[in-house]
């Protein structure tokens, strides 16, 4: 503990940004982290190396969070680093992007505002990168064993970075013409841009991690002919279905869903094919239909277009502004948030209806009908109901609706299909302990558990390695926080 009176002295702060008629000028990240300097020291003191740190599970990947806020209170960076980099693969997306369930679980979140702990994660991997820390995981023999990763996501790349660690030979493929999958194609550059991405992909090839992309597994390339190459694989494509709205006039041009406007942003910012007729919100009316992180991701980058107007809605009633008695600490509560989209320019509505896409004669989306609802009480298990409040109905201008309402489950077709995977009822991959219903063929990440956080499929891919490697070769020293997964095969 750096500094027993350190939660006694110093509140929590954050660094600055950059203002929001500023920023929507561009697709840059606007946190002024740099210009935070040595309040990262004081921000690191006010943990309090608590007896039980319940941060530890209120993370899901189990990052050390004491004892790397100890480091960076003492500046032995380096420390910091190794102890960060030996839970977290990724530490430079989850310092940007994860919504922090760590913060919630903080013992010093019971009666002050919490440790900082995603920002002191941001810095010190920063750090690592600027002092050359962040270095290539290249293991000291290899094993002879092939592993072939599919789909390049989150769960995929943690997946491939443990599996040659151990000292397997892995070759990642990727349908897209550039690695990362959603953190690539469906994140914004205004939070974790393409370079971020970039110099890890780099570490991990010069590990002997190969990637082989424009390589779609189940289409242009036979399942069956890596499964006879390679002696195990792992399916990490994701939940690539998304929940659809099908309601009158969803045929009209201007309904899309929210990851065909954000992937072509994310082209478009980078200056790549956008393989579609092209989604632009300037100057146009934009309504999000769905209140979660994709939703918010969608307003932040119609700012940026430059659009007339832009609306949120969700069905769900909208969430208290401080912890509920029914999620007490240290569950990660629901509560209101409001991102750095939503400061940038955006009008929220909870508890909505959406009855009826509206477009002209020339087929173009014009309003959207919505009506106010309100929420049946109703016993526990069964299924929320909701009525119509009568004379509140209305029409919204709209030339853009962005579907945001989340994903159903991965692609049944193409690899699944060919590799004969069953599903489970929600129609996601089916495992114990990672395997599939076919030897030597595992899977994780929202393909197998449905769509979840960056930092859980992190998880996902860490602990299907740890049993990949068992399968493998009968035992395995990777890392685990799963106990079901900590004894040999």
């Amino acid at each position: 503990m750096g500094k027993p009176t350190g939660f006694l002295e110093f509140g929590r702060e954050l660094p600055g940004k950059v203002q929001p008629e500023v920023r929507i000028q561009d697709n840059n990240e606007f946190v002024l982290n740099e210009e935070f300097g040595g309040k990262i020291n004081e921000q690191s003191s006010r943990c309090m190396d608590c007896g039980v740190p319940f941060c530890h599970s209120g993370c899901p990947i189990g990052n050390i969070i004491p004892e790397f806020n100890d480091a960076v209170y003492r500046d032995s960076w380096e420390e910091a680093w190794h102890i960060l980099s030996s839970t977290n693969n990724f530490p430079e997306f989850t310092g940007r992007i994860c919504p922090a369930p760590c913060e919630s679980a903080c013992v010093l979140g019971i009666n002050q505002d919490p440790i900082t702990i995603c920002n002191i994660e941001k810095t010190i991997v920063e750090r690592a990168y600027k002092d050359g820390y962040a270095k290539p995981k290249t293991p000291t023999s290899r094993t002879g064993k092939k592993v072939a990763v599919i789909g390049s996501g989150p769960a995929g790349l943690a997946a491939a970075e443990q599996l040659n660690s151990a000292g397997h030979t892995v070759t990642v493929f990727e349908r897209d013409e550039k690695v990362g999958g959603l953190l690539r194609f469906g994140i914004p550059d205004f939070k974790l841009g393409m370079n971020i991405i970039d110099r890890k992909i780099d570490l991990m090839a010069q590990a002997g991690i190969e990637f082989i992309t424009d390589a779609h597994i189940g289409v242009d390339i036979n399942a069956a002919d890596v499964q006879a190459e390679y002696d195990a694989i792992v399916l990490t494509g994701g939940s690539t279905v998304p929940r659809d709205l099908p309601i009158p006039g969803r045929e009209y041009q201007g309904v899309h869903f929210a990851m065909e406007f954000l992937a072509q942003n994310n082209r478009r910012a980078n200056n790549m094919a956008l393989k579609a007729e092209p989604i632009h919100a300037a100057d146009k009316h934009v309504v999000v239909i769905g209140g979660g992180d994709t939703g918010s991701d969608c307003v932040g980058t119609s700012n940026r277009h430059g659009a007339a107007s832009v609306t949120q809605v969700e069905i769900m009633p909208i969430p208290p502004e401080k912890r509920p008695t029914n999620m007490p600490w240290p569950q990660y509560p629901m509560i209101l948030r409001t991102s750095s989209s939503h400061e940038e320019g955006c009008e929220r509505h909870w508890n909505i209806l959406t009855k009826e896409f509206i477009g002209d004669n020339n087929g173009n989306l014009t309003g959207l009908r919505i009506a106010d609802i309100v929420w049946k009480d109703t016993e526990p298990g069964q299924r929320p109901e909701f009525e119509e409040v009568a004379g509140t109905e209305r029409v919204l201008p709209c030339n853009l609706a962005l579907l945001a309402m989340g994903f159903l489950h991965p692609e049944p077709t193409g690899v699944l299909a060919q590799l004969n995977i069953a599903l489970d009822d929600r129609g996601n991959v089916a495992t114990q302990h990672f395997q599939t219903n076919q030897t030597g063929v595992f899977a994780a990440g929202d393909m197998r558990t449905g769509q979840s956080l960056v930092v859980r499929c992190i998880n996902e891919g860490r602990e299907c390695a740890r049993a990949v490697d068992i399968f493998l070769m009968g035992s395995s020293n990777l890392e685990s926080i799963d106990d079901s997964l900590m004894i040999s095969a």
